[in-house]
């Protein structure tokens, strides 16, 4: 297994998992090609786009909020994990809301969103905007430091 190490949102290097369970460090740099999918950590996107205020309703996002967005399925153990720490940092920080949706039920805005397993986590500015995407389970501090952007003075 390969993933990229992430420090404040920040690709730092590769690793890999070793025969014994450990990981170790695999390259410095992070190789082109390598995409926010890839990460379980919090990452920029490609193309920052509004999304249909029809499909954020249907997914009941408010309008005017940053929005934590968790899809998340039943027997997904570290789904139960990113609703945690985003509970915690939603109730850290009043201005963000947390919404998890239930993959499953939402096939048509999972392929909208190009949403391949999960947990995956969008984090929308007030505008409707996907400003950042985890896969994974992030830490507290990442997506503090992701929505510190996103909030105001």
């Amino acid at each position: 297994m390969v993933g990229v190490v992430l420090v404040a949102g920040s690709a730092v290097g590769l690793w890999r998992r070793r025969t014994d369970g450990r990981l170790r460090v695999a390259q410095s740099t992070v190789p082109p090609g390598v995409t926010a999918e890839q990460t379980d950590g919090v990452s920029e996107p490609a193309e920052i786009d509004k999304l249909d205020p029809a499909l954020l309703e249907r997914l009941g996002v408010e309008p005017g909020r940053v929005t934590l967005l968790q899809f998340s399925t039943a027997f997904c153990a570290p789904c139960r994990a990113v609703r945690r720490v985003s509970g915690e940092v939603a109730a850290l920080l009043p201005e963000i809301r947390h919404v998890e949706v239930d993959a499953e039920s939402h096939l048509d805005e999972v392929r909208a969103l190009d949403i391949w397993r999960t947990p995956t986590l969008l984090i929308l500015d007030a505008d409707g905007r996907v400003t950042r995407r985890a896969t994974g389970v992030p830490t507290k501090p990442h997506l503090i430091a992701a929505l510190a952007a996103l909030l105001p003075a």
